[in-house]
């Protein structure tokens, strides 16, 4: 914009100006009733339709899953993404902080005076990456599978084997669900996939036998689940019995065969 362009803007926003209105009491007293009367609505719904507040809440359950409201699964996702305790700071405070700084200054770094899209080149792609990045996280956070859940269907090789073993490989894909397992491993769709190894085929790379030692005498972080087996046996039993048949569509036809595959 030269000299002449600005001179000609001035000129042409004193005039428009001089016929306005000032902004306090009419753009005020015009708000305010907006604001007043969308309250209005608000207060009407909630008096004739009422809230849906869920069901009472049970402090005894263990199956309750705590999940954000719809607009914070991208902050979610994004703890989710960044696992290190050390980086918790940074995922909540540090990234949201600096892409809400950024923003702001957008109008200072690009100061064009284009309106177009295609002529704002930072501004337009500044807005796509954040969209996209909050839309992308909004949607993996929202699909997310709970912490205390194992979707993961019961093998055809288990369910061959008899109701008995169905309901124990059942029983202990519940205990594997509310010990925390899936804090730090992933079982089929479920968990997170560390600092701990995927579960989805554990029974592949080690037996049951091995897989009780490791659930008593485990790998630091991992908590031992000696106390479990002691004040708890039958869930122990039962949570070695599920991990010991979770191998992948090639194990699990070895161990159709009697003469091959680790004992369960």
């Amino acid at each position: 914009m030269n000299r002449r362009q600005k001179e000609e803007y001035l000129r042409d926003y004193s005039v428009l100006k001089a016929q306005g209105k000032p902004f306090f009491p009419y753009a005020v007293a015009k708000d305010g009733a907006m604001a007043c009367l969308v309250l209005l609505v608000i207060i009407l719904m909630s008096i004739l339709l009422g809230a849906e507040l869920g069901p009472k809440a049970d402090p005894t359950t263990t199956t309750y899953t705590p999940r954000p409201e719809w607009y914070f699964f991208f902050l979610f996702e994004l703890l989710r993404v960044i696992k290190p305790p050390e980086y918790v700071a940074l995922a909540t405070i540090g990234i949201p902080t600096i892409c809400m700084i950024m923003l702001f200054l957008l109008p200072f770094y690009d100061r064009g005076p284009e309106r177009r899209p295609e002529r704002r080149p930072v501004a337009t792609l500044t807005a796509i990456l954040i969209i996209g990045a909050m839309g992308y996280l909004t949607y993996e956070g929202a699909a997310a599978g709970p912490p205390t859940q194992i979707d993961t269907p019961t093998p055809a090789s288990v369910i061959a084997e008899g109701p008995k073993v169905v309901q124990q490989y059942e029983a202990g894909r519940q205990v594997a669900a509310q010990s925390g397992c899936l804090a730090c491993h992933k079982i089929g769709e479920n968990g997170n996939g560390g600092p701990g190894p995927a579960l989805t085929d554990i029974a592949d790379r080690l037996p049951a036998a091995g897989i009780q030692r490791t659930l008593i005498n485990p790998t630091a972080p991992m908590p031992s689940f000696k106390s479990l087996q002691t004040n708890q046996p039958e869930k122990f039993k039962n949570l070695v019995a599920f991990l010991g048949r979770l191998k992948s569509e090639s194990g699990t036809a070895g161990a159709a065969n009697p003469g091959t595959g680790s004992g369960g």
